[in-house]
């Protein structure tokens, strides 16, 4: 409203009509889903929309490993970084420390790179999708001089432009998409089972434990 008001101030008419302000409570062509409503619509990855949850999973890039789970209702995963996060603090001391977290663009935002670095945890959150691949005089190009900034977004977007940055990220790739391609295309899971949230972070659980079993099995043996 306050953009449209400047528009006209300055002698210029806003384009379509004045946005309305959002309703508290249930509006009457609102529907809730008869068969778990504990889910939500969400965008589904080859298109359109689903009935769905948003399952997290946190995989240790040397072990392959899944270390922490987390079932949301959230319609995307800007706000999933810090449960993960807070997860992970809580494991043994024995397993190690956490020294950076890679995710893709759908987890970036000022907030989480904030979050990461008051925890100190490197963030490699990729601002904008990632180029495959570079051209030859780019990619063996020396790296640019670090911004004088204290701008934490800034600053990880140097990092991600790096050499060192552009491997680190790179493993992203080969350790967090295999195991969900393995869950859904090997061992078969694709949907939920249960009804209701919390049985629906049960199943996760339960699922994620059932891969880390697997993967122990190939580590053991090499």
């Amino acid at each position: 409203m306050q953009k449209r008001q400047a528009q006209r101030d300055a002698g210029k008419k806003p384009r379509g009509k004045d946005p309305e302000p959002p309703q508290s409570g249930p509006r009457a062509k609102d529907q809730v889903n008869l068969t778990d409503e504990d889910s939500r619509i969400m965008p589904a990855s080859g298109g359109g929309f689903e009935q769905s949850y948003n399952a997290q999973a946190a995989v240790d890039t040397k072990t392959m490993l899944v270390v922490a789970t987390h079932v949301s209702q959230a319609t995307n995963d800007m706000r999933e970084m810090v449960p993960v996060l807070d997860k992970i603090s809580t494991l043994p001391g024995d397993l190690g420390q956490v020294s950076s977290v890679l995710a893709d663009t759908g987890y970036c935002s000022v907030a989480n790179v904030q979050t990461c670095e008051a925890r100190q945890v490197e963030p490699l959150l990729a601002i904008k999708r990632q180029t495959h691949h570079l051209p030859v005089l780019e990619r063996f190009a020396p790296d640019a001089p670090a911004p004088e900034s204290d701008d934490p977004v800034l600053k990880m977007a140097h990092q991600l432009g790096t050499k060192a940055g552009r491997v680190l990220y790179g493993l992203r790739k080969q350790t967090v998409e295999p195991v969900f391609g393995i869950i859904k295309e090997v061992m078969g899971w694709r949907q939920m089972s249960m009804r209701g949230l919390d049985k629906a972070k049960g199943e996760w659980t339960l699922v994620t434990m059932a891969w880390n079993i697997k993967r122990l099995h190939v580590l053991r043996a090499a």
